[in-house]
């Protein structure tokens, strides 16, 4: 029964590990969403091309990366496309797959912000003769982003709690070390305990933040210049 007593020596022996742990749980999902809202918009605008067969390939693109589990998607990445040449150490493994996995979801956000934006934004910009460039940077996209901050941080948020998931191709993440840390010393309940409490610290502060940006963020939008 002593695995079920609170040591808080040993509690202040772990937390500095599994606090350097955290920044690469951080660093995942930081870099994770950067790359998601690149790939997102990227494939929110190819869904609005004029090119049936690209915007086909992208559709296609799109289902079956959300339709695949994100651990399968990591597995691939990691142990298959060696085979084709290409290996990448767990960390961009995983960022790329956190990237594509998120970029996804957040391609149906975008793509649903933009097209809320009025018809009469897109025909005042083909009426001053803008160019498609500066139609979505001067006019579309600027108004299309508040209504995207909830859904975008939400996705954001979800990414932080997948990051476990990266502990399978040897990443060594919060839990990842809380689970090495209970297996050494037979103690489970202080590493787990604490790795919780992070994560759910992490994810108040991120949708407060995010709570923050949309209440601060102007309603007819930002310039883009």
């Amino acid at each position: 029964m002593v695995g079920l007593t609170w040591s808080w020596a040993f509690t202040w022996e772990v937390l500095p590990m599994i606090l350097s742990a955290a920044k690469v749980t951080l660093l995942a999902t930081l870099l994770g969403s950067c790359l998601a809202v690149f790939v997102g918009l990227a494939f929110a605008l190819i869904r609005r091309s004029r090119h049936r067969s690209l915007r086909s390939l992208i559709y296609w693109l799109v289902e079956f990366i959300r339709s695949t589990p994100l651990l399968v998607q990591i597995f691939f990445l990691y142990y298959v496309m060696p085979e084709f040449g290409i290996s990448m150490s767990p960390l961009l493994t995983g960022v790329l797959a956190l990237g594509l996995h998120y970029g996804a979801y957040l391609s149906e956000v975008f793509r649903s912000g933009i097209d809320g934006v009025e018809k009469g934004q897109w025909e005042a910009s083909r009426a001053l003769n803008l160019s498609m460039f500066d139609t979505y940077r001067d006019v579309i996209l600027p108004q299309a982003i508040r209504p995207m901050i909830p859904a975008t941080g939400n996705y954001i948020i979800a990414m932080f709690k997948e990051t476990p998931q990266l502990s399978a191709i040897t990443l060594l993440e919060m839990l990842q070390i809380a689970k090495i840390i209970g297996s050494e010393n037979f103690r489970y309940l202080e590493p787990f305990t604490l790795v919780g409490i992070l994560y759910l610290m992490f994810s108040i502060m991120a949708a407060y933040g995010i709570h923050m940006i949309e209440n601060r963020f102007p309603k007819e939008g930002i310039s883009l210049k």
